[in-house]
């Protein structure tokens, strides 16, 4: 996990198994559990998610959106990845407590993005607070790899820290507690970085802009297109 070390604190974080049991991971994804983790799964159902669909959840954590997806996908359906280990864990005991083990869902723990090892191909992916915390490469690592799983016509919809000024290091200032960076953790971006990098890709990008999220994060679509 040599990609991430040092980014951010998030890729350290060991939490014991009493700080689990402690639900200490709720606060560790960034707060406000229930409100974020329904309004990924509300923005989803409202694009054309549905039970029968196969859902990528990129950078799942301990599952504060995830666990909204499994309840309504189909058994075996949700695949969520995550670079930390004991978030998974975390996430694993979400899924016992609320009773929904015999959904078949699967996590698992990778830092090079290697979606592959799914064995499957998804209709939806969604990297909810993912591309905020990464340098450019790892994103552009990201978008490759999704590439390669996601159906005809299916779609990653990622959020991102927007700088409407291409050529600036100024910080800026997102909401009352978050300033984002040009090359340090948080991260924003200009619209065109991503459009370069799927440029020669199958994927087309669509910029949505405001979907209500409560720290001004940015959504993005990508949808792959058939060559």
């Amino acid at each position: 996990m040599g990609d991430y070390l040092g980014w951010n604190k998030y890729y350290d974080l060991h939490l014991t198994e009493k700080q689990i049991n402690h639900e200490k991971y709720k606060k560790e994804v960034g707060g406000d559990w229930e409100v974020i983790g329904n309004l990924q799964f509300q923005f989803l159902v409202k694009n054309g998610l549905l039970p029968t669909h196969r859902l990528l959840d990129i950078g799942c954590g301990s599952l504060r959106a995830g666990i909204h997806f499994i309840k309504y996908l189909n058994p075996g359906h949700y695949g969520g990845l995550d670079v930390n280990k004991s978030l998974i864990k975390a996430g694993q005991l979400e899924i016992k407590k609320t009773n929904l083990i015999n959904k078949n869902s699967t996590l698992l723990v990778d830092d090079q993005f290697t979606f592959t090892k799914f064995h499957t191909s998804f209709d939806f992916a969604i990297a909810h607070s993912l591309f905020t915390h990464l340098p450019i490469n790892l994103i552009w690592r990201c978008l490759i790899n999704v590439e390669k799983v996601l159906k005809i016509d299916g779609k990653i919809y990622a959020t991102f820290f927007e700088s409407k000024n291409k050529f600036t290091l100024d910080p800026i200032k997102q909401y009352p507690r978050i300033i984002t960076n040009f090359d340090r953790d948080p991260f924003h971006y200009h619209l065109s970085v991503f459009e370069y990098m799927v440029k020669d890709s199958s994927l087309d990008l669509e910029y949505i802009g405001d979907w209500g999220h409560p720290r001004n994060q940015k959504m993005l679509c990508f949808t792959k297109r058939k060559e």
